[in-house]
């Protein structure tokens, strides 16, 4: 199913939203029109649905209606009780949706909430797509990886947020369980400031991946699908890019990947190029470091790529689509750049120029 062909439907925890974009982002009120503009571009929104108790948020629930989003009331109770309800209460009506409309693809759950994790797992185990979104200081580590995809509302084209009167120094998530035994997981993306070298190294690391379970032809379509499979959260935007096309325009201007035209108007063909420049620099670098190193002629592979990032921290044998250092070095030997032999007594490939 092509992104055009999604049917979605969006499900608001809105107090959590509202809340968090008043607390985290400056004191701003939230605005769906960035939410709606988002979901346009991946498909048609046949279903909006908020819930909340209204009488707190009148401006907010004008807003909502000139969006055309039915507002589901959360009877006045206290506390944990109304919140408790809020949440069963959407949870049931996206299963009870689930269910009922095959039609449906895609659902969007709008929060931050930790509790809302096993309602997105069970919709993936229905074979819906599921889309979170949610505001980074106050989103639980554990939903974003749960989702296909994140997005991070404040990071959405429209929202300009404030300067926070006080920083958080905490998430706000329900608190674990007393049984439970680990921490939350670490976030699976900074806050923005990923290199172009991070970037460089996930391409190659994740076409190299394709290439050797996939095989065949690797699409731009098919790469940024995988990506969003790795890290939920990961968009162009924050490498500075305004669309995926251009950040593949500029890795294969940079020799990270070769792009040529795809099947389809906008969806290139994906593959290395038949020579690397930093491919080349890398080699150099472990020339110099085995002729240093080198005693009788030789080296151990054991030890050599910790010798190299000596040299060089930034030094990763994936950024170039090998998946182990093993695999660099045997390609090494396919370009006559070393010669490899196994050394039984020594248990291990003992290198040589």
């Amino acid at each position: 199913m092509t992104i055009e062909e999604q049917r979605i439907a969006l499900f608001m925890d809105y107090e959590n939203l509202a809340i968090s974009a008043r607390e985290d982002l400056g004191g701003i009120a939230f605005d769906f029109g960035p939410v709606a503009d988002a979901l346009a571009e991946r498909g048609r929104v046949i279903a909006r649905k908020a819930y909340g108790d209204w009488s707190f948020f009148d401006e907010d629930r004008r807003m909502l209606t000139r969006h055309h989003v039915e507002l589901i009331e959360i009877p006045q109770r206290m506390g944990t009780v109304r919140k408790n309800a809020a949440d069963i209460k959407m949870a049931v009506d996206a299963l009870e949706m689930a269910f009922e409309r095959s039609y449906v693809s895609t659902f969007v759950i709008c929060t931050g909430d930790s509790d809302f994790t096993p309602l997105v797992h069970k919709l993936r185990e229905l074979n819906k797509l599921v889309i979170g979104v949610g505001i980074r200081a106050s989103t639980s580590n554990l939903l974003p990886p749960a989702c296909d995809e994140f997005l991070f509302y404040e990071t959405l084209e429209g929202v300009e947020p404030g300067v926070p009167a006080k920083p958080r120094t905490t998430r706000r998530p329900t608190p674990p369980a007393p049984d439970a035994a680990a921490p939350e997981p670490a976030p699976t993306s900074s806050a923005g400031g990923e290199s172009l070298d991070d970037l460089a190294k996930l391409v190659s690391t994740t076409v190299g991946g394709l290439k050797r379970s996939a095989g065949g032809t690797i699409l731009g379509s098919q790469l940024k699908r995988t990506l969003l499979r790795k890290d939920p959260t990961f968009s162009e935007a924050n490498y500075g890019f305004r669309a995926f096309g251009e950040l593949l325009r500029y890795l294969g201007d940079q020799g990270v990947i070769e792009l040529s035209e795809g099947p389809a108007k906008g969806d290139p063909e994906i593959d290395f190029p038949a020579e690397s420049p930093g491919a080349d620099a890398a080699f150099d670098l472990m020339r110099s470091v085995i002729a240093e190193t080198a005693t009788d002629g030789t080296v151990m592979l054991s030890g050599l790529k910790d010798q190299m990032r000596k040299r060089d921290a930034q030094f990763s044998e994936k950024q170039f689509g090998y998946s182990s250092f093993l695999q660099f070095m045997k390609a090494a030997q396919t370009k006559g750049v070393v010669t490899m032999e196994w050394d039984d007594e020594a248990g291990g490939y003992k290198i040589s120029l």
